[in-house]
């Protein structure tokens, strides 16, 4: 049988899509984190082309979602989902929005997370964090039972048939209740919490009747008297969701990135995605099509049939953003790079089963991974290691490993607090569930220590902790924070936010990786005849006193103590290769804070020169050499002589970020530019008898074109505060941005896009300001 194939990408969602159905070949439902359920309707075949509408709108979270086929009192059919807000809507697939729901299921006291339909269509089962499932008859909308005894969330429900429902629980347990609530048996589902179930089609191999998976990464398969006569192993993390195809293969996906197809006891194919996790996986039942919902906000179907498979052009982009995509080392374990075989492994050596896994040193010194296709007979470029996704940010030791953040977590009062450790790259809901397990604490804690991890890292890039030298974002700390108590955003108003008054500053950095590249890629000049290029040992000597300095004592104002540093860094930048440029900038990054930095002459220029000179020589220039760039531009207003430089040389740096930003969407050049355009607002306010009119219209141009077009939350954010302070400057600013610029419009833009209330907060105090 053929491998599965891309059959389209459906973008739309702008956050998460947490789950998906897979009810006709004629169209999809997903929802997600951003708080709808959307319809995808196929419009044509060859290549598949679908029509997407928004179906509902919740308040919070949409989790889980399924569909009631269509029935002699509901025509349509039925979109069943539930989430954050504990309601289940029931709604016909033709209603908008704001037409009334056919029901709104009431009951649940926490997020509902599972949802099934059974066999016949008589009952749908619900399963929330409240600990309960809950059985509620078609038409008559009211819970008929709930199925108690379950100690932990239950997280996946599945109505076996007509009489018979299996809960599947944080607990670690699978219970078979029969409809009237009566349990009729429990057992050990896994070691970890059991997250998904399946029905398994009659003809199974192993005959079993259903299937489970948990976050040890392990399927199992169980018959309905709770014998287990299967396990699959193949998945590296989390298994998040499970189905089933007609012709009797599970499907399975999870945190490792992947989706699997299994055929008997044996993983057949693995579709990796450019995501760090899979949350949700459906089957249809008439073609065997595949959708899947992931945390790139990606709706993605996959098929086996010709007829249906994606253009050349679409499969091409996903196949390019799987390889181009970063994968955090957590996810693959400690790598011995030195140990590890070049390219030419990957046509030496053949797999010895799908899905597996190779590291490769690629001949820049980077990691890439592949995995096997035994299909196509070939290694598959599925992406490259970082320590965190972006990663360039200084980390925190905990356990021999090295995370984002380490929280205090105080459990008991007398006893040590618990040590919380959190990357950038993970799932909030994840890392709290795996504290909690670890811990052996109440699942009924999960919501708040998820919160308590989101809100203390909203302001912060992936690769940049709060342990930083220097001044602190504001906008993260290292707090510590009590289970059960209540947030103190959450009792009162949220704090004031306008006008900013502090300058922002990116110094984060791991130098020794910094330093190793520097050290590879001279090497690499003086093998390749380039050895005018490469450092002498007196600026290896210098490079070594620069890094030990910045290392020990962090990039601050005496950082140009190191003699002939900064002149070191400045031939890096622009001297050596465009390619090799990076490091350079990245030390420049951190010189920028020094006031001998922003007073320096090269050549009859300044550093704004010289970073435009390094950065920007290539055309089109490498997004990730102007980000350094940019980030220097940010780090100069920690010094008088750098604030100085960069309101003189305004509109050299606003021509540098305005000319590339306008169609990056590289995440962290977006926050970057944003983070100087704050520093210029901030700068406004506290010297306003300086201050340049035309600069602050200019400003006000660019951040209301950012509101217009970015959906990144931190990037729209950071927008929101550098307008949000300029207006604080008086009515003439506030009545070109109303009556100008339409700043209002951009407002509503950026609020109607966004999910996180820090959004939502300043934006009520601009309106404010505006009024």
């Amino acid at each position: 049988m053929t491998d599965y194939k891309l059959s389209a990408s459906l973008s739309g969602h702008e956050d998460d899509v947490r789950a998906v159905c897979f009810p006709t070949s004629k169209a999809v439902i997903s929802s997600s984190r951003d708080g709808t359920v959307r319809l995808w309707s196929l419009l044509s075949d060859n290549p598949p082309v679908y029509d997407a509408k928004i179906a509902s709108n919740a308040t919070g979270f949409v989790n889980t979602v399924t569909y009631l086929s269509p029935s002699q009192q509901f025509s349509e059919g039925l979109v069943i989902s539930g989430g954050q807000d504990t309601v289940i809507e029931v709604r016909e697939p033709s209603k908008a929005p704001g037409d009334n729901a056919e029901a709104l299921l009431l009951g649940h006291s926490r997020n509902v997370c599972a949802l099934d339909v059974d066999p016949a269509g008589r009952f749908i089962v619900s399963g929330a964090w409240d600990g309960e499932a809950r059985i509620w008859p078609v038409g008559k909308w009211e819970s008929q039972t709930v199925l108690k005894g379950h100690e932990g969330s239950v997280w996946a429900v599945l109505a076996l048939d007509s009489e018979t429902v299996v809960t599947a629980c944080a607990d670690q347990l699978i219970r078979v209740f029969h409809t009237s609530g009566k349990l009729i048996r429990k057992f050990q589902g896994s070691d970890a919490p059991v997250r998904a179930l399946c029905r398994i089609p009659k003809g199974h191999p192993s005959a079993a009747d259903f299937a489970s998976a948990c976050n040890s990464g392990i399927i199992r398969l169980w018959t309905a008297t709770g014998t287990q006569v299967g396990e699959l192993r193949g998945h590296d993390s989390f298994i998040y969701s499970l189905a089933a195809t007609p012709s009797g293969e599970l499907v399975s996906s999870g945190e490792d990135r992947t989706l699997r197809v299994w055929r008997g006891n044996d993983c057949i194919q693995t579709i990796t995605h450019p995501a760090i996790s899979v949350w949700g996986v459906a089957v249809c039942p008439e073609t065997g099509d595949i959708v899947s919902g992931a945390s790139d906000r990606i709706v993605r179907i996959f098929t086996r049939s010709p007829e249906r498979v994606a253009d050349a052009e679409t499969i091409s982009q996903f196949e390019e953003s799987v390889k181009a995509s970063s994968i955090p080392q957590q996810q693959v374990g400690e790598v011995n790079k030195e140990k590890l075989p070049g390219p030419e492994f990957l046509v030496q050596k053949r797999g010895t089963k799908e899905g597996q896994v190779q590291m490769i040193r690629e001949q820049d010194g980077s990691v890439t991974a592949h995995t096997w296709s035994a299909g196509a007979g070939q290694w598959v470029n599925v992406g490259t290691v970082v320590d965190a996704v972006g990663s360039s940010g200084r980390k925190v030791p905990h356990m021999g490993k090295e995370y984002d953040y380490v929280f205090d977590v105080d459990i008991e009062d007398g006893k040590p607090p618990l040590k919380l450790a959190y990357n950038l790259s993970q799932n909030p809901y994840e890392a709290a569930t795996k504290f909690i397990e670890d811990n052996k604490l109440p699942i009924s804690y999960l919501d708040q220590v998820a919160n308590f991890i989101t809100t203390n890292t909203q302001g912060a890039t992936i690769g940049e902790s709060q342990q930083s030298q220097g001044p602190s974002d504001p906008w993260g700390s290292d707090s510590r924070y009590r289970p059960g108590e209540t947030s103190p955003a959450a009792s009162v108003s949220p704090p004031k936010i306008l006008p900013q008054k502090e300058y922002l500053s990116i110094l984060v950095a791991r130098i020794p990786p910094i330093q190793k590249k520097i050290q590879e890629l001279n090497q690499a000049l003086i093998a390749n005849g380039q050895k005018e290029l490469s450092l002498n040992p007196t600026e290896l000597t210098i490079l070594e006193s620069l890094c030990k300095h910045l290392e020990s004592a962090g990039a601050t104002k005496t950082s140009q103590s190191v003699s002939g540093g900064l002149e070191l860094a400045i031939k890096l930048a622009t001297v050596w290769p465009y390619k090799d440029r990076l490091p350079g900038l990245d030390l420049l990054r951190l010189l920028a804070v020094a006031p001998m930095t922003a007073s320096f002459n090269h050549r009859g220029g300044n550093i704004i020169d010289v970073l435009a000179a390094g950065a920007m020589e290539a055309q089109p220039p490498a997004e990730n050499h102007v980000m350094m760039a940019v980030r220097s531009f940010a780090n100069l207003f920690e010094s008088l002589e750098g604030r100085a430089l960069a309101v003189s040389e305004f509109d050299k740096i606003q021509e540098i970020i305005s000319t590339t930003i306008s169609s990056s969407t590289n995440r962290n050049l977006l926050v970057a530019a944003a983070t100087v355009y704050i520093n210029y607002a901030v700068y406004f306010v506290a010297e306003t008898h300086t201050t340049n009119f035309e600069h602050v219209l200019a400003l006000v141009d660019t951040l209301g074109k950012i509101l217009n077009t970015q959906t990144d939350s931190e990037v729209v954010y950071r927008a929101l505060v550098a307008i949000g302070t300029l207006l604080t400057l008086g009515d003439e600013v506030r009545s070109a941005a109303k009556d100008v610029y339409g700043i209002e419009k951009s407002i509503s833009t950026a609020v109607g896009k966004a999910t996180d209330p820090r959004i939502r907060n300043v934006a009520a105090e601009i309106r404010t300001l505006l009024k």
